[in-house]
């Protein structure tokens, strides 16, 4: 039982790969995976960063998880407003809201590749103020990145320590597991739980190629596409974003 709402905008196109150059330094992660010497992957685990709103509460949260180059604090005003709406009530938090993703393959649609080169490219000097910091290396991706709010956002992983500037991101490993990150696993138990698949008109994640594959996956999902948005919902529309979430767990 698939249901959608408005007609997607079907635009498959493919990022260019810009040559690796200098960047600023990672930080080096905490439980990094090191290779052994049988060429295994050894993985340590990481602890989970999170922020609770309303506080402790024995009924089943909503939990938002972001995605690749987001943070936490991308979705906090969303949350603070869903929180003031839900309650936090246990009988209609139980279901899934997917945001401009589909269980397919994203390779021919996304930018995230061109992102990182971008990113791993620039170069600051130690010692500047943050807010020069941040304008040098806006100017850095403006050349390959030319959509203002997308260099906004990838901003927003630029961290100073100790004087340095680097991304808190860890560019080295999504560069090298990008096939991965952009790919999609074979599962063959579908979600028999209410799904919202909920799409930006203007954005080429979800469109009518994926269809067969939700109705697969996800057989009591619905798709909305919400006019003008593309490919970060929330941050385009996000008033909109909150009203077919509220809508969808039938929050006054």
């Amino acid at each position: 039982m698939l249901r959608w709402f408005g007609r997607p905008r079907l635009c498959l196109l493919r990022a260019p790969q810009p040559p690796a150059g200098p960047r600023v330094p990672n930080r080096a992660a905490a439980g990094s995976a090191g290779a052994s010497a049988a060429g295994r992957t050894s993985v340590t685990s990481l602890p989970l960063s999170y922020v609770v709103f309303d506080g402790p509460a024995p009924q089943p949260p909503l939990v938002f998880l972001h995605g690749l180059l987001g943070s936490k604090g991308n979705f906090r005003a969303i949350a603070r407003a869903l929180v003031q709406r839900s309650g936090r009530k246990p009988d209609l938090v139980e279901r899934l809201v997917s945001v401009d993703i589909s269980p397919t393959e994203s390779v021919a649609v996304t930018d995230f590749p061109a992102y990182i080169s971008a990113m791993r490219r620039v170069s600051i000097p130690s010692g500047i103020p943050r807010s020069t910091a941040r304008r040098l290396a806006e100017d850095q991706l403006r050349p390959a990145i030319q959509v203002s709010a997308v260099r906004q956002f990838l901003l927003t992983n630029l961290v100073e320590a100790e004087g340095r500037y680097m991304w808190r991101a860890n560019l080295e490993a999504i560069s090298h597991h990008m096939a991965n990150i952009v790919g999609f696993p074979v599962f063959h138990t579908p979600y028999p739980g209410t799904t919202l698949f909920l799409a930006g008109s203007d954005s080429p994640y979800v469109s009518s190629e994926d269809y067969p594959e939700i109705e697969r996956l996800f057989p009591e999902a619905e798709i909305q596409y919400i006019p003008g948005a593309g490919h970060w919902v929330h941050a385009d529309k996000s008033q909109e974003f909150i009203t077919a979430i509220c809508n969808f767990l039938l929050l006054p």
